[in-house]
């Protein structure tokens, strides 16, 4: 995983239900059968299948460690350089993420990030952006489209969170079948 001293940043990105836990979890897995070190990070936010775990909404889990904030996510690997650093959610962690997970990569650990990309309304989800544009490997999930069956690059609010900017980072943007629906540029709804 380490190249020339350097590690490899890795994005998942995509909207809900895109299958962005689902993918990260699947590259944990195959790190930790490798007999690699990793740790998991998650948002704290992110607590609908229970706290320190990154679940996708097919069930898939695994144990991690919960992080508020772009400290707590360093506490998590402290002085070590693992082999893998796994961060969910990435998106809730803000744009202080890309410079801490910037060293992290200089210690020659391999990390990926998954988050969204877009906001419900259909706008750049800062810092998943400028972190696709810094990676070295992208990629780049839709989800079904709730209403045709087609490629889904959005992702809605189909019933109201707890309001406030889309972009502010808040824990409303936590959710599932319940409050959001996949739908494709011909249904997004802005």
């Amino acid at each position: 995983m380490r190249t020339n001293g350097y590690g490899r940043l890795q994005v998942v990105a995509g909207p809900m239900f895109s299958g962005k836990s689902e993918e990260l979890l699947r590259r944990v897995r195959r790190a930790r059968l490798a007999g690699l070190e990793v740790v998991l990070v998650n948002h704290a936010w992110d607590e609908r299948y229970g706290t320190g775990e990154v679940s996708s909404h097919t069930g898939l889990s695994l144990g991690s460690t919960s992080a508020t904030d772009v400290p707590g996510l360093l506490a998590a690997v402290g002085d070590r350089a693992p082999d893998l650093l796994a961060v969910d959610e990435a998106q809730f962690f803000g744009p202080d993420v890309v410079p801490a997970l910037e060293a992290v990569l200089r210690r020659g650990t391999t990390v990926v990030v998954a988050g969204l990309s877009v906001t419900f309304d259909g706008r750049p989800f800062e810092p998943l952006p400028t972190l696709m544009a810094i990676a070295e490997d992208v990629t780049r999930l839709t989800a079904v489209c709730g209403v045709c069956g087609a490629d889904a690059v959005f992702h809605q609010r189909i019933r109201a969170g707890s309001g406030g900017d889309p972009l502010d980072g808040t824990a409303a943007h936590v959710g599932g079948t319940e409050t959001y629906a996949a739908r494709c540029r011909r249904h997004h709804e802005p």
